[in-house]
């Protein structure tokens, strides 16, 4: 069974930065614990980049969300806590300038895994988003979403996407 693990926008920012939260800060161990667990089984993990530029207050979501976050090379763009080491020069990593990223199905897709899991954060937006562009690319695959290693600065949209995602006939695990 060829598997992936997906570790979304796991960023400063994002944990303890300008759009982090408490929830994000505690999800680094787990991840760590599930990236080991799939390096060691010889599968591939690959890490997704909220990626934005200076312009990001003139984008359509600036406008939305006028916070500036994850400016390439920022440290608030950089990977969060120990899951920072997890990801050296030999990973493949996506930049994305928007939730979702279309290169990352693309990538999916040409590579046929048969099990495809995300963890990361925020599970109402970039998660969620990847989830169903995985599920496109790969309809027959198993995709996974493991709600202990993902969250939402708000408890109320976080099981609202869990919810959405299991409509979708993805997976959710470790759900409380």
């Amino acid at each position: 069974m060829k598997k992936i693990l997906v570790v979304v926008d796991y960023q400063n920012d994002f944990v303890d930065g300008s759009l982090g939260f408490e929830k994000a800060v505690s999800l680094d161990e787990r991840i760590v614990r599930k990236i080991e667990e799939y390096k060691q089984n010889g599968d591939e993990v690959v890490f997704t980049f909220d990626t934005h530029g200076e312009n990001y207050m003139q984008t359509q979501e600036g406008g939305n969300l006028p916070v500036p976050h994850c400016l390439k090379n920022t440290p608030g763009w950089q990977l969060y806590g120990k899951t920072a080491d997890c990801c050296d020069e030999t990973t493949r990593c996506f930049e994305k300038p928007t939730f979702g990223s279309l290169q990352l199905a693309g990538y999916l897709a040409e590579n046929r895994y048969d099990s495809v899991e995300l963890v990361g954060v925020v599970s109402n937006i970039c998660v969620i988003s990847n989830a169903v562009l995985a599920k496109a690319a790969l309809p027959e695959a198993q995709i996974i979403v493991d709600a202990s290693c993902t969250a939402s600065n708000d408890d109320g949209l976080n099981e609202k996407a869990l919810d959405v995602m299991e409509g979708l006939q993805i997976k959710v695990t470790n759900r409380n």
